[in-house]
């Protein structure tokens, strides 16, 4: 059953952080309910509707950005009390305004995530999660990654509340006290956690920044996964969930908000798993979510709170437009008014932008006056997408950006975004000269345009920094610059476990160096480790390359480090820039290797498919020109043979396909060379003046000859 929902915008605020917008309780079955919505510039906002008017209910006075919003109360009344945080503080105010709470965690980090339940309060800053009950310490634990979510579970099953983390390292974990009592590994980032049932139960939502979401029983000792739902549209990453029966069949719809601006509503058939019942795209990312009813009586809706604040209402109230003569639209009496009202307010500013102008004009001249930056928020991410081995640069910004300069001082190529409707113009390089540029690309933005996404594809072994410089459409032109690492192994992403049954190769090290030191060794080269040392003695990750599915295995500890990986190269870009890293400290490191000869050719096998494949891609792409050109002469295509006939009507999905991947084949080369020289560097021989060889070889791919080059080279 397909639901149609009518958008409604009801105020702005300020530039809004997640999970900072609520419904309050409803007074009666069917009442309207009051929104509660707290913002950067630190003011609380509380409005209800009046016959399609927001009234202000109560606002705060600016102060400290407020990070998080949780309601609470006495266990068995309405959850009605906001409970806000800014910084390490928690404050608490009424639903008519009134501050009953200021309470100091005296964290030294800001709080970034907080639930409260009853007399509990459960806050979360980074790596850190403390419990207070009355305000009193409880419960203290250090995670091994960061924490970006927090909910607390209690039923009538569970003995104890049962606090649940989402920490960056895929991992749910689920506390007894101050102690771990056991996590659950989950399929990306978790970034936000929901309660499937809001009056308690055992099951909780979860929404990972890869744009899955997915449902987990949990026990005090156990926990089971009931669905999951994979990402295949490429969405946005998650960043706001909540419950509502929106459709009306009696079960709870699961709302969705991602940072894409996408809305979505699943409902529940007869089968278990959730399917999409509505979408709605917003220009912008949605910060919050929420299920209610807002603007009229009886008719629920999905509230949600953009990043720049604004809060808006896809409602199941139809659309009130009455068809008079000649079927003409003629608009209500309310919503002619309404109009005239804005048309007001609107000649109001108007006159005010201008009074402001002249002003800034006069003042400007004189001899005293300083022009002043005007300060705008950024809201930016940079993550590596599993899929097609990719990083994604999104950035969002409150007012409209004008342009956007990208420069690199590492290879990197540019992927197409369909999203993306700015112009893009490169700049010559001089990539010869020390600290040259390897990339200079200008955005130019279309009116309007507040979010902006981009594709870049870095190469392993080859590492530095990716510059953006973000300038919005403000008087007088300012600009803002947000720097991204692109690390040795860039390509490389954190996962649960590896094949080890695969040939591997060994790096080892040893030498006088902390734990703290090999650590920060082991962050500048991969992506997704967490910066603060790990507790304990030594620690282990695993990753697999994005872009061919090779892996690697690191464990270290004070004085030695481990490295194993099915691919050569990846030992020897470690290899390189540990010791350059070792040096550059002046410490002396004693390195040994253990190279499975097997590997390289089990390497060469795994490269094989995307070779093959992209050469294919290739040439069916050469043949293109010529065989319309051979349509055009003959006036059909009947007489080539089915494959041609089938190049020529899938022609623009494969010119589509071959231009979202420049360079791709490329980069294929590149590796399989990186990997001969490599095999060599390690026996101690150079065969650079062999590489002219394997280029023809590869001309003329064949997976046969090409293992057997490497073998007698």
């Amino acid at each position: 059953m397909e639901i149609h929902l009518n958008r409604v915008d009801y105020i702005q605020v300020g530039v809004t952080s997640q999970k900072t917008m609520r419904l309050l309780p409803a007074l009666g079955k069917k009442a309207t309910q009051k929104v509660a919505v707290a913002d950067h510039d630190g003011i609380l906002t509380c409005f209800g509707m009046k016959k399609g008017e927001a009234v202000p209910v109560f606002k705060t006075l600016p102060g400290q950005k407020i990070a998080r919003m949780d309601l609470g109360g006495a266990a068995g009344t309405p959850q009605e009390k906001i409970f806000v945080c800014s910084g390490s503080q928690v404050r608490g105010f009424t639903k008519k305004g009134k501050q009953f709470l200021t309470f100091d965690a005296n964290l030294t980090e800001s709080i970034n995530a907080m639930h409260v339940s009853g007399a509990d309060l459960f806050v979360c800053a980074s790596y850190i999660y403390n419990h207070y009950c009355d305000c009193k310490d409880q419960d203290y634990y250090l995670s091994g990654d960061k924490i970006n979510d927090i909910t607390c579970l209690s039923s009538e099953n569970l003995t104890r509340l049962v606090p649940v983390l989402a920490c960056q390292d895929r991992v749910l974990r689920v506390l007894q006290g101050s102690e771990l009592a056991y996590d659950i590994e989950v399929p990306g980032p978790p970034s936000v956690l929901e309660q499937y049932t809001k009056d308690g139960g055992e099951e909780i939502l979860y929404g990972t920044t890869d744009g899955k979401i997915g449902l987990v029983q949990i026990d005090e000792s156990s926990a089971a996964t009931k669905w999951e739902i994979d990402n295949d549209k490429k969405k946005g990453g998650i960043l706001c969930i909540d419950t509502h029966d929106i459709i009306g069949d009696g079960v709870n719809d699961i709302l969705v908000g991602r940072d894409d601006g996408t809305v979505e509503v699943y409902g529940f058939d007869s089968t278990n798993g959730p399917t999409l019942r509505f979408e709605h795209v917003l220009s912008e990312s949605v910060t919050s979510i929420q299920g209610g009813c807002v603007g009229k009586e009886s008719y629920d809706e999905v509230l949600t709170a953009t990043y720049t604040g604004w809060v808006t209402g896809l409602t199941t109230e139809p659309q009130k437009a009455e068809a008079g003569p000649g079927d003409e639209v003629r608009m209500s009496k309310e919503t002619q008014s309404k109009v005239e009202a804005l048309r007001a307010e609107l000649e109001q500013l108007q006159v005010k932008v201008l009074q402001g102008r002249e002003q800034y004009q006069q003042t400007s001249q004189s001899s005293t006056a300083v022009s002043a930056v005007p300060i705008f928020s950024i809201n930016d991410k940079f993550t590596l997408c599993q899929d097609d081995a990719s990083y994604s640069l999104t950035l969002e910004v409150q007012t409209a950006i004008d342009n956007l300069l990208l420069q690199s001082d590492v290879p990197i190529d540019l992927l197409d975004v369909d999203k993306n409707s700015a112009v893009v113009s490169f700049s010559e390089c001089d990539s010869e000269q020390p600290n040259g540029n390897f990339l200079l690309a200008t955005y130019r933005c279309q009116a309007n345009t507040t979010r902006l996404e981009l594709k870049v594809r870095s190469i392993e072994g080859q590492y530095g920094t990716l510059q953006a410089y973000i300038t919005p459409r403000l008087q007088p032109k300012t600009c803002q610059v947000r720097q991204y690492q692109i690390k040795p192994l860039s390509l490389h992403q954190r996962t649960h476990s590896i094949d080890q049954d695969r040939p591997m190769n060994r790096l080892s090290l040893v030498g006088q160096f902390s734990f703290a030191e090999i650590h920060s060794w082991v962050v500048f080269c991969l992506p997704e480790v967490p910066e603060k040392t790990p507790a304990g003695e030594s620690i282990t990750f695993y990753f697999h390359n994005t872009f061919l599915g090779t892996q690697l295995e690191a464990t270290y500890c004070k004085g030695e480090g481990h490295f194993r990986s099915d691919n050569i190269s990846t030992i020897s870009i470690l290899s390189d820039v540990l010791s350059k890293e070792a040096t550059k400290r002046k410490i002396n490191l004693n390195i040994s290797y253990d190279i499975d000869d097997d590997s390289v050719s089990h390497t060469l096998k795994m490269i094989h498919p995307k070779l093959e494949y992209q050469l294919l891609l290739a040439r069916k792409v050469q043949l293109i020109d010529a065989l319309k050109e051979l349509q055009v002469h003959e006036g059909n295509a009947d007489f080539l043979i089915p494959e041609y006939r089938d190049i020529l009507d899938d022609s623009t999905n494969l010119l589509e396909e071959y231009k979202k991947q420049p360079a791709h084949l490329e980069r294929l080369y590149g590796m399989i060379t990186d990997l001969f020289i490599d095999k060599f560097k390690f026996k101690g021989q150079n065969v650079k003046t062999k590489v002219s060889s394997l280029l023809e070889i590869l001309d003329n791919y064949d997976l046969n000859s090409l293992l057997d080059f490497f073998n007698e080279a």
